[in-house]
C-alpha cells in the first residue's frame, strides 16, 4: 500500500500517544530458517557432480572435501554435530542448576555427580584406593561357584548379560533374558579374522591390558595378558555373528530351572538369579544357547586364577575413566586412537555430560525440554506423522506381494502404531540413588545399580509403555517391536533435521523419512515378525513371505557389493534391516509430502530447485557424514546401519520418483534398470 502526501503530513503531526492507540500491530515476520533461504545449506553442495552419478556427493561434496573430522571424533556430519549442541545446552542447564541454592533434589545430584567428575585433583590424590574394595572382592574369591556369584553383581564383567526386559510372546509381562556378553575387543572378529590390521589391533590390544595391569600394580602382567587373551578368544569363537542374532525366532528361547542347570551348570542358576533378586521369575530367554553353554564350559576347564586375573583387569579397564588420569589415557590410547583414530580425548565437561545422560538423564532431560521443545515443532511434527501414518495405509494396501490376510494384519499393526515425539508423560524418580561429591567411581556404581533395582521393582507388574529408551536431549530416534513404539527425543527434532521455518520439503526429507525409517522397522525382516500386539508371531502367509524375502535378497546383493574399504565391504545381510527401513521410510516419507502438497498446493521452485528435488536434497544432507577409517572398519564388522554414503546412493538408485526429479537416465554411474531397483512397497 502507498499513502498519498497528505496522509504523510497528517501522521506526522500526529502525537506518538495516538499513533500507538489508532496504529495497526507491526505484523510478525515469520522466523527465517537456520539454513540457507528453504532450508538446505548450499555450501555444502558439489553442483559440478551429477547427481545421477553420486547423489551424496552433489548434495555434499564441498563438506566432504573440505570439513574436518575434529580431534576428539571419530566421525563429522549433522548426526555428530547436533549431539554437540544438546551437550552445551544441557551443560548450560547443569551449570546453572548448581549455582541454584534452591535447586529440587534431583539437580542436587546432578550437581554432585557432575562436580565428582569434574574434580580432578581428588581423583588423582585418591589414585586406585576407590577401586581397591572392589579388586578385593575378585582376590577373595575361592571356586567357580564364588565366581559366578561375583559376576553377577554390579560393576563386574561377565561371560554373559542378564537383563529384563518385556517378553517378545507376551509384550505386556516382563521377563528375564541371558545371552552373550560382550568382550574387550568390540567384536568377534577382531580375535578371528586373519591380516596385518587384525594381527596388529590383537597386539595393540595384549600391550593395553599389560598397561592397565602395571598401573594397578598387578605382577606379571605379560603372562596374565596373554591368558586373558587366549580366554577372550574362546569366548569369540563360540559367539554368535551379528548377523545370525538378528534372528528374534532363533534368540527367543524359553528355559525353566532345570534346562538353565542342563544348558550352563556351572552358572549356578538358582543362588545367581536370587542374588539379582530374580528369585520369582521362574522362566529365562536365552538369546544365544550355544554361546552361553560355552561360557559355561569355560567357567570349567580355564583356571580359575585366570578368570580372576580377566575381572580384574575388566574392572580396572571399564572404569578407567573414573580413576586417576593415567588410566583414562591409556585407555583412551587404545579405544579411542588405536581402534577409531582419534587423536584427542573429548574436552572432560562433555564427557561429564554424556555420564550424567547416562546416569541422571530424565532429571535433566526435564529442564531441556522445558527449555528447548516448541509447541509449533510439536505441532508440525503431529502433522508429519498423520500424513505418513496415511501414506503408510496406502502402501499396504497397494502392495502387490501381499495378499489380503497379510494385508489385513499389516493394516492392523499400522493401527496400533504408537507414536512418541519429544519427551515422557512423566519422568524417572532418582531419589533413591546415592550421590557423592568426592566419589566419582561410586556415583558410576551406584548409578548402574540404581538402574538394576528399577528395573526388578517392576517385574510382576504390566509393562510400562510410557517409559522411555532415550533421553530428550538424545539426538537419535528408535522403534521397539513388542510395544510397536516409534520414539523421537526433542532433540533430533530441530535444524538441520526439523526446522518449523523451513520450506516442507525440507521437514518431509530429512525428518520425514526418519520417522519413516523408524515406523518401516515394523515391516523389515525383524520387525515383520512381531504382530499387532507386539507379539512374536509369525502372521504372514507364506506366498507373502516369500514375495517379501525375494525383493529383500535383490537388496542384500546390491550392499554386498558396496566396498567402503579395499577388501571389507558392506554386509548385506547384518544391514538389511536398516536398508529395507531406509528404502521404506523414504518412500513413505515422499508419499506423505506428496499428500501435504495435496492440501497446500504445488510448491512453487525456489533457487531453481522443485519440490521434489528439495525433498531429495534435504534427504541426502541429512545423511551428511564421514568416519575414520578405523571408526569406518568397526562398522562394517558389526554395525547393522551402512555408512552414509550407502544409505544416500544406495537408497535413492531403488527410486523411481528420484530418477524423474533428476532426470537420471541409462548411463548414469547409478542407474539401475527398473527390473534392478528394489521397492519395499
Amino acid at each position: 500500500m502507498h499513502l498519498s502526501r497528505l496522509a504523510i503530513v497528517l501522521l506526522l503531526g500526529a502525537s506518538s500517544a495516538a499513533l500507538a492507540r489508532n496504529a495497526p500491530p507491526t505484523p510478525a515476520q515469520p522466523p527465517a530458517p537456520k539454513y540457507g533461504s528453504w532450508g538446505v545449506d548450499y555450501a555444502t553442495m558439489d553442483r559440478n557432480t551429477k547427481p545421477g552419478d553420486d547423489f551424496f556427493a552433489y548434495a555434499e561434496g564441498s563438506w566432504l572435501k573440505n570439513a574436518p573430522i575434529p580431534a576428539d571424533k571419530s566421525r563429522a556430519g549433522y548426526n555428530y554435530e547436533l549431539p554437540d549442541l544438546a551437550e552445551r545446552d544441557v551443560h548450560a542447564l547443569i551449570e546453572e542448576a548448581a549455582k541454584q541454592a534452591d535447586a529440587g533434589a534431583s539437580m542436587r545430584q546432578v550437581g554432585d555427580f557432575y562436580a565428582a567428575w569434574m574434580d580432578q585433583a581428588t581423583i588423582e590424590a585418591h589414585g586406585l584406593a576407590p577401586a581397591q574394595p572392589y579388586l578385593a572382592r575378585i582376590a577373595a574369591v575361592g571356586s567357580t561357584r564364588e565366581l559366578a556369584h561375583l559376576m553377577a553383581e554390579t560393576g563386574y564383567a561377565a561371560p554373559i548379560g542378564i537383563g529384563i526386559s518385556a517378553d517378545d510372546a507376551d509384550p505386556t509381562r516382563y521377563t528375564v533374558t541371558a545371552g552373550q556378553a560382550r568382550l574387550g575387543l568390540p567384536s568377534r572378529d577382531y580375535y578371528l579374522l586373519p591380516g596385518e590390521k587384525y594381527v596388529g589391533i590383537r597386539k595393540a590390544y595384549r600391550d593395553y591390558i599389560v598397561t592397565i595391569q602395571r598401573l594397578a600394580g598387578i605382577a606379571e602382567p605379560e603372562a596374565k595378558a596373554d591368558a586373558i587373551i587366549a580366554l577372550e578368544t574362546r569366548l569369540a569363537q563360540d559367539q554368535w555373528t551379528p548377523e545370525r542374532r538378528r534372528d528374534p525366532k532363533a534368540t527367543y528361547n524359553p528355559m525353566n530351572r532345570t534346562q538353565l542347570a542342563a544348558l550352563a551348570p556351572q552358572f549356578d542358576w538358582p543362588a545367581t538369579l536370587d542374588q539379582l533378586g530374580l528369585s520369582a521369575m521362574p522362566t529365562v530367554i536365552v538369546h544365544e544357547p550355544s554361546a552361553v553353554a560355552a561360557a559355561g564350559a569355560r567357567l570349567g576347564d580355564v583356571p580359575l586364577q585366570t578368570w580372576k586375573d580377566y575381572l580384574t583387569f575388566r574392572f580396572v579397564s571399564d572404569h578407567a575413566q573414573f580413576l586417576p588420569r593415567a588410566f583414562d589415557d591409556a585407555r583412551f590410547a587404545f579405544y579411542g586412537k588405536t581402534l577409531n583414530g582419534v587423536p584427542s580425548q573429548s574436552e572432560r565437561w562433555k564427557r561429564g555430560v554424556r555420564l550424567i545422560d547416562n546416569a541422571l538423564g530424565e532429571a535433566v532431560g526435564q529442564l531441556y525440554v522445558a527449555q528447548h521443545w516448541s509447541p509449533e515443532t510439536d505441532r508440525q511434527s503431529q502433522e508429519l506423522i498423520a500424513d505418513l501414518r496415511a501414506a503408510y495405509a496406502d502402501k499396504i494396501d497397494h502392495a502387490s506381494w501381499m495378499d489380503a490376510p497379510t494385508r489385513k494384519e499389516a493394516l492392523a499393526k499400522l493401527a496400533s502404531f504408537d507414536p512418541r515425539v519429544g519427551h515422557p508423560v512423566k519422568y524417572i524418580d532418582y531419589g533413591k540413588m546415592a550421590v557423592s561429591r568426592s566419589d566419582v567411581l561410586g556415583n558410576a556404581i551406584n548409578a548402574e545399580q540404581f538402574d538394576w533395582d528399577l528395573q526388578v521393582s517392576r517385574l510382576g507388574k504390566p509393562v510400562d509403555r510410557s517409559l522411555w529408551g532415550m533421553t530428550p536431549q538424545t539426538v537419535n530416534a528408535y522403534y521397539d517391536p513388542t510395544m510397536n513404539q516409534v520414539t523421537f527425543p526433542a532433540a533430533i527434532l530441530q535444524p538441520p533435521f526439523f526446522d518449523a521455518a523451513a520450506d516442507p520439503a525440507v521437514n518431509y526429507g530429512e525428518t520425514g523419512a526418519t520417522i519413516g525409517h523408524e515406523m518401516g522397522h515394523g515391516f523389515d525382516d525383524e520387525g515383520r515378525q512381531y504382530d499387532a500386539q507386539g507379539r512374536l508371531r509369525d502372521w504372514w502367509t507364506k506366498d507373502a513371505a516369500d514375495k517379501y524375502t525375494a525383493h529383500a535378497q535383490m537388496l542384500v546383493k546390491q550392499f554386498d557389493a558396496y566396498e567402503p574399504i579395499p577388501g571389507t565391504h558392506v554386509k548385506g545381510q547384518l544391514t538389511l534391516g536398516e536398508n529395507l527401513a531406509d528404502l521404506g521410510g523414504l518412500e513413505a516419507a515422499y508419499a506423505a509430502y506428496r499428500r501435504y502438497v495435496s492440501r497446500h498446493g504445488e510448491p512453487r521452485v525456489i533457487d531453481g530447485f522443485t519440490g521434489d528435488q528439495r525433498f531429495f536434497i534435504a534427504y541426502a544432507q541429512s545423511w551428511q557424514g564421514k568416519a575414520r577409517e578405523d571408526a569406518l572398519r568397526a562398522q562394517l564388522l558389526s554395525d547393522p546401519h551402512s555408512p552414509e554414503m550407502y544409505r544416500v546412493n544406495g537408497i535413492v538408485r531403488n527410486f523411481d520418483p528420484w530418477y524423474a526429479a533428476f532426470n537420471v537416465k541409462p548411463g548414469d554411474k547409478l542407474y539401475l534398470a527398473p527390473a534392478d531397483r528394489v521397492h519395499v512397497w
